[in-house]
């Protein structure tokens, strides 16, 4: 929070976004995030704006704006940045969580104590999939991504290779551990969640790239870098994308927002978990197929209620798959709700092991740092716990995405090429002389 606050202080602007309902352009403050007003896209602009600062109201007046959106967007910028300084805006979006946070927000707190089990504080787990999903456990993007952290269905495949029991991808209560893991992982990796996060939205590669680059720009460690190398890459795209594009590739406006967003979004989570009841799910792993219809027979629940904790339930649940209900019915298989049950030490120890490792983010792709990540992979699983299961499986998710990624090489490429750091240098010079 304290490195946001210095490099994107204005990340807490974005939760706005999120509960302001769609239709309309959102405007605030760069250097401190607080919302300055609202427009609607279509409308009178000088008569239908909301004002936050009643001081600003006037801030249109006398003025012909544009006909066109995004000619307008940039004026009346212009015209906010006379008076508070330097703005942004962005859509709304509250109608992308509105309907799916009255439907599944009385889960967040059981959500939230899974993801903290994997040492994921739960508004920013949370934050992040609500971001992608709108916290939909049947979400779909246009690329395919599925479900609450918008997987693609290739890693979802790879990973249900490597579990011991069947991955159901579109109930949220099944994604949220894997999802929780993965993100320490990455976490771990680059010893940061703000890179961490940006990885899921643009991909490993151009993160590394814009690591790289902060270091080269001097910064502390991997998250300072991260945050350095970011500003970077979005001030020599205002620059010029096509002579520079080699030093930041298809790491764009977005990527460098995304962290801020779900760090914006933690309130966001926070207050809905204050304001909407909560319920408790149980997971019991079925030992054979489970027709909805005795589901709903044997829990006294509508089919709505048993959809409502099952999204992924259309006909039955599969065997070894997982049912999620208000309570434990001990016909539907063991209990596996691990979340209601203090983690086993030797898994806590593991876990604190293991978030603890200090390495740079490149040694993770050396052949030899291999054995450390099977180390632990085996020693979670020797916990024999459900939550150390996971995390095996996901260290064996990462350990495939290591090896066969061409990510290092990619990578050592671009630290190591004499024509890239010529083009990091001029790129330095031009934005040190006003080119950005």
């Amino acid at each position: 929070m304290e490195a946001l606050r210095e490099f994107r202080p204005s990340y807490p602007f974005w939760r706005h976004i999120f509960t302001i309902p769609d239709g309309r352009i959102a405007f605030g403050s760069r250097e401190d995030g607080r919302l300055l007003a609202s427009f609607p896209t279509r409308g009178n602009w000088q008569r239908d704006g909301d004002w936050e600062d009643p001081a600003l109201a006037a801030t249109l007046d006398g003025h012909r704006l544009p006909r066109g959106l995004s000619r307008r967007r940039d004026a009346v910028a212009e015209l906010l940045e006379r008076r508070v300084g330097p703005v942004l805006d962005n859509a709304t979006r509250g109608r992308f969580v509105a309907p799916h946070a009255r439907r599944y927000g009385r889960f967040l707190r059981e959500w939230g104590a899974i993801y903290e089990r994997f040492g994921v504080p739960s508004e920013i787990g949370l934050a992040q999939a609500m971001l992608e999903s709108g916290l939909n456990g049947r979400a779909r993007s246009p690329v395919r991504a599925l479900g609450f952290c918008q997987w693609l269905p290739r890693n979802w495949d790879r990973l249900k290779r490597l579990s011991p029991y069947v991955i159901e991808g579109y109930n949220q209560t099944t994604q949220v551990p894997f999802c929780a893991a993965y993100l320490t992982a990455l976490a771990t990796m680059y010893g940061s969640y703000v890179p961490a996060l940006s990885e899921h939205h643009a991909g490993g590669t151009n993160v590394g790239r814009v690591v790289i680059n902060g270091e080269r720009l001097g910064g502390s460690d991997q998250r300072e870098q991260y945050l350095m190398g970011s500003d970077f890459a979005r001030d020599l795209r205002q620059v010029s994308i096509r002579r520079y594009r080699e030093l930041f590739r298809t790491y764009g406006p977005r990527s460098a927002l995304y962290a801020e967003m779900v760090f914006g979004n933690g309130v966001t989570i926070a207050s809905m978990m204050e304001e909407m009841p909560q319920a408790r799910i149980f997971a019991m792993r079925a030992p054979r197929a489970l027709p909805i219809s005795e589901v709903m027979a044997k829990s006294g629940l509508s089919r709505d209620d048993v959809r409502r904790y099952n999204p992924a339930l259309v006909r039955r649940v599969p065997a070894r798959a997982h049912v999620y209900l208000p309570e434990y019915v001990p016909e539907f298989g063991p209990d596996v709700s691990f979340w209601h049950r203090p983690a086993p030490p030797d898994y806590d120890a593991v876990l604190n092991e293991f978030v603890r490792l200090d390495v740079p983010v490149e040694r993770w792709y050396e052949p030899d740092f291999e054995r450390t990540i099977q180390d632990f992979r085996a020693r979670f699983e020797a916990t024999s716990s459900e939550e150390g299961t996971i995390m095996a499986s996901v260290l064996g998710y990462l350990l495939q995405d290591l090896r066969t990624s061409r990510r290092a090489a990619i990578l050592n490429e671009f630290r190591d090429s004499d024509r890239i750091r010529r083009l990091f240098d001029r790129g330095r010079r031009e934005l040190a002389a006003g080119g950005g």
